[in-house]
């Protein structure tokens, strides 16, 4: 008790541990609060306080999803983005029509389902983001930092995209649609209406729309290139600042408030599709459109083009190697069942992407049939289809505005959930690498945030096209390939197939089957591999229209794509130089999971037997008795 005092009232309290009971699943404290008065008289007053819920290792145990809708939410809002309106239904059509779909669901199944399995497991088993998982293999933690980067890079010129679309979606609200006519201050001489131009293939001309997005929008006729890009313009830096607000809100607080926000940003992109296919198919030509999208040419085939862009599309569509999967699935319950979530989401991204095709080529047909031209005119894939092609046709629509409004719409909840995604994968990543963020996520999530929209300026210039160009070019390409064939080879050869097959017995119960464990082992990283050689050999430097890139604008693009990539080697020597004793324990210790490494200390080293060049590779532990670290 506090000795008595003349002064006013004291007040303190204290904290007791209560000594929990056989059946308490967590331990409880008491407060205790003594309160001394003038008059002599004390009064006390307990209070039960339940404290942060804590593992077994002392740690408090990590924040998980408040519904598996959340999660699975997230994964597909995540996977389907932009691309599956944009590229898929366009690449389909270049490359055979339904043919594609043999070489897209044959590397699907060899190589994407198998590589996003992967991933949600990874990410399940060890509770942690893209660099954290890494204690199972020390040495691979650069690979970690890689993905990291790279969902930085995107995220650097990705959430220009969405405020484009906002930027048209604030456009909308008018009685008439500003890309209808030519007679607005920012078209130029060349612009022509289709009406005017029966020739649409003139190099000379351009339509409202694409002067539109050209000129109203990025004001790109005020830049000569990459060198000059002039000042942020305010109307799209709004935009930007609005998409930033938008994806700080929807992080600050982790799972819990993503979780809810994706129940509207992952599913109306499925309403507005539906909605606009049903207006599509009723439009004059759209069946034409449509039997373009799945005709079949077999023929194509035999193009090895068409295999290297479908098995592209796989790498990129599914969305691992950006190590959002390992984020978002290191926030389920252990037992949580991810090979049924793998199977589940993977199959929806693909029918999703499928589908779109179907509502792209129903209004493609409509607007090769309304101009009289080839549908090969029209076609395209890209940011000018979103922003230039569906734009101008729904433009020709009865009440063009409502519709537009609704386009414009999904193509914003399509992207909202991708950024997200890439957000969460730097914020948790970092956030479970350097643990006292985790107190801090609130004003961390606002420094990524507010650094990311501070370089995204660049690409709201008058010149910014250039530089999301570059970006978009260099930022995922041959990096992401890399850093997934780094991730596969330190799972399958390092940690070990077999025990990556025991962690996801612990969790679900029953082990991957003999197809599952072949493709981690020799299937997907030798398809990866193919693909990092296929990138580097078929590398073309980046253009926009007639505008090349200038050298030092590639070589700056290179750093960009290797700064990411150098992190694996940079960390791995690193990790050797730091850790004690000879190399060979240096290289023990590094290559063993972290709650083993008691074993080293008490002589044990790892070592790798190589029976045959392609036969098989196992682990195993041996007495160090002559200093020799393989054997």
């Amino acid at each position: 008790f506090f000795p008595e005092e003349d002064s006013a009232a004291v007040m303190s309290s204290i904290v007791a541990p209560e000594k929990p009971s056989s059946n308490t699943t967590a331990p409880k404290e008491v407060e205790l609060i003594l309160v001394k008065e003038q008059n002599g008289v004390q009064f006390t007053s307990t209070t039960l306080v339940a404290p942060a819920q804590t593992n077994p290792n002392g740690e408090e145990e990590r924040e998980t999803w408040g519904k598996k809708i959340d999660f699975l939410l997230s994964v597909i809002g995540f996977a389907v983005d932009l691309a599956n309106v944009w590229r898929f239904p366009y690449l389909c059509y270049k490359n055979g029509g339904g043919a594609f779909l043999v070489p897209y669901l044959f590397f699907m199944v060899i190589a994407g389902m198998p590589l996003f399995y992967m991933e949600l497991a990874l990410g399940q088993y060890n509770r942690e983001g893209a660099a954290g998982v890494w204690k199972i293999c020390p040495i691979f933690k650069g690979v970690g930092f890689t993905v990291i980067l790279i969902s930085l890079y995107v995220g650097f010129y990705y959430n220009v995209i969405i405020s484009w679309a906002l930027f048209y979606l604030f456009s909308s609200f008018t009685s008439e649609l500003p890309w209808v006519h030519c007679n607005n201050t920012w078209n130029s001489p060349n612009c022509s209406d289709w009406a005017e131009n029966s020739s649409v293939s003139d190099i000379y001309k351009a339509t409202p729309a694409q002067e539109y997005f050209e000129r109203g929008v990025l004001h790109i006729q005020d830049s000569n290139g990459i060198e000059d890009l002039g000042r942020p313009r305010w109307q799209l830096t709004s935009c930007l600042a609005v998409v930033i607000i938008l994806l700080y809100f929807s992080l600050w607080k982790g799972v819990k408030t993503s979780g809810k926000v994706v129940w509207i940003t992952a599913t109306m992109p499925y309403v507005v599709l539906t909605v606009l296919l049903l207006r599509g198919v009723t439009l004059p030509g759209a069946i034409d459109g449509i039997k373009a999208y799945l005709s079949v040419d077999f023929l194509r085939l035999c193009d090895a083009k068409v295999w290297i862009e479908a098995a592209t599309q796989i790498c990129f569509s599914l969305g691992v190697g950006f190590g959002v999967l390992i984020a978002f699935s290191s926030y389920n319950k252990f037992s949580n069942n991810c090979y049924r979530d793998a199977i589940i989401t993977s199959s929806i991204n693909s029918l999703t992407s499928f589908f779109s095709g179907f509502v792209v080529f129903s209004f493609l047909g409509y607007m090769s049939h309304k101009h009289n031209v080839a549908l090969d005119k029209v076609a395209r894939d890209g940011a000018g289809l979103v922003f230039v092609i569906y734009p101008e046709a729904i433009a020709t629509l009865p009440g063009s505005s409502v519709w537009a409004v609704i386009f414009f719409i999904m193509l914003l909840t399509l992207g909202i959930d991708s950024a997200m995604g890439g957000m969460e994968s730097v914020i948790t990543g970092l956030i479970d690498e350097f643990k006292f963020l985790h107190k801090h996520r609130e004003l961390f999530t606002l420094f990524i945030v507010v650094s990311t929209f501070l370089i995204s300026l660049f690409c709201v210039t008058s010149g910014g096209m250039y530089v999301f160009t570059l970006l978009d070019h260099f930022a995922a390409g041959t990096s992401i390939l890399f850093g997934v064939l780094i991730e596969a080879i330190g799972i399958a050869w390092f940690y070990g197939v077999d025990r990556f097959s025991d962690d996801i017995k612990e969790m679900i119960g029953q082990r991957p089957g003999r197809y599952w464990r072949l493709c981690w082992k020799f299937v997907s990283p030798c398809f990866l591999l193919f693909m990092v050689v296929v990138s580097f050999a078929t590398f073309n430097p980046p253009n926009y229209g007639s505008y090349m890139f200038p050298p030092w604008a590639n070589m700056l693009g290179w750093c960009l794509a290797m700064s990411s990539m150098a992190m694996v080697p940079l960390y791995a020597i690193y990790k050797l130089c730091t850790l004690p004793g000879r190399f060979c324990n240096r290289l023990a210790y590094a290559i063993t999971p972290e709650t083993e490494h008691h074993l080293i200390e008490n002589g044990e080293v790892r070592t790798i037997f190589v029976f045959h060049w392609i036969d098989k590779l196992t682990a195993s532990w041996v007495q160090d008795q002559n200093g020799l670290c393989l054997s």
